[in-house]
C-alpha cells in the first residue's frame, strides 16, 4: 500500500477516535467517577450492545492509529527493505493481537461468561 493511502488512514482514524472517545468520555460524565468503576456499572456497559459497539470501534481505531503511528517512528529510525518489511510486519501482527484480545473480552462479557 502507498505511504500517501496509510497516512491518510491514520489522519482518518485520528479524527474518528477523538470523536469517538469524547462520546465516550460524556457518557462516563453522567455517572460519577467512582460509581463508573464499580464492577457491576461495567459490566452493565459492556452488556449494553451500542455502547459494546462503540467500545469496539474505539479499540480498533486506537490500535490501528497507534500501531501505524510506532509504525513511522520505528520506519524514521533506520531504513533498509528488511528492516521495513519486519517493522510494518510487526506492527500489524501486534495490533491485529490487541484488537483480538480486547474484542474476546466484550464477547466473553456479553455472553455472560464473567
Amino acid at each position: 500500500m502507498r505511504e500517501s493511502t496509510i497516512m491518510k488512514i491514520h489522519y482518518g482514524t485520528a479524527i474518528a477516535a477523538v470523536a469517538l472517545v469524547a462520546v465516550h468520555i460524556l457518557m462516563r460524565l453522567t455517572q460519577g467517577f467512582a460509581e463508573s468503576l464499580e464492577f457491576e456499572s461495567v459490566l452493565a456497559n459492556y452488556k449494553f450492545v451500542p455502547y459494546a459497539i462503540m467500545l469496539e470501534l474505539i479499540l480498533i481505531l486506537l490500535s490501528i492509529h497507534g500501531f501505524n503511528g510506532l509504525r513511522v517512528v520505528l520506519l524514521e529510525l533506520k531504513q533498509g527493505r528488511i528492516y521495513e518489511k519486519a517493522v510494518s510486519y510487526g506492527c500489524l501482527a501486534a495490533m491485529i493481537g490487541l484488537i483480538t484480545y480486547g474484542s474476546r473480552t466484550i464477547i466473553v462479557v456479553n455472553m455472560g461468561l464473567v
